[in-house]
């Protein structure tokens, strides 16, 4: 039983721990917003889409990126990607547990996804996708695409080579534990 409660104590002890580093004031979230929103006029000064972001652990400022789409002539160049981009370089680690993302935009689909298999747990920005698209932004279709059975999706898919595909899945699952 001492041992049961030792356990649970240690747990919460932890858990208000990690709740204390990911929690900021006001005036932090801000800040770190407006680096945001100054890397987004950096990505407008230079041609691009007025996107940036920044990437914080404990909160010191790890990666910054700023969309650079038009400039690359490469279509994931979102200033969330960058930013994981150079938060990974800078860690030395793709897993970036422990990490926030700020952004002066709502992450579209790609950018969310990237932020969920960098285990970014907690992501922070400053106008919706609902704006965004109301000021000529943003596509919502991205949005609803990927939901959308293979037939009636917009970019055609359709699977070729599926069970030899998956038997490279497979393998690698058997020799590889997902990271936890």
């Amino acid at each position: 039983m001492k041992t049961i409660l030792l356990v649970l104590v240690l747990f919460i002890s932890c858990s208000f721990r990690v709740a204390a580093q990911t929690e900021h004031s006001i005036e932090e979230n801000e800040n770190f917003m407006r680096m945001a929103n100054d890397l987004a006029k950096t990505a407008v000064n230079e041609g691009n889409y007025p996107f940036g972001a920044i990437v914080i652990k404990d909160g010191v400022v790890v990666g910054k990126g700023y969309n650079c789409t038009k400039s690359t002539h490469d279509a994931t160049a979102h200033g969330e990607i960058m930013a994981i981009r150079d938060a990974c370089k800078t860690l030395g680690t793709n897993w970036l547990e422990g990490c926030e993302l700020y952004t002066n935009g709502e992450p579209c689909p790609m950018c969310f996804a990237a932020c969920f298999f960098a285990n970014i747990k907690h992501v922070y920005f400053g106008a919706t996708k609902e704006d965004m698209t109301e000021w000529g932004v943003v596509d919502m279709r991205p949005y609803d695409l990927v939901c959308q059975p293979l037939d009636q999706r917009e970019v055609k898919s359709e699977v070729v080579l599926r069970e030899e595909s998956g038997k490279i899945f497979e393998d690698w699952g058997k020799t590889n534990k997902k990271k936890q």
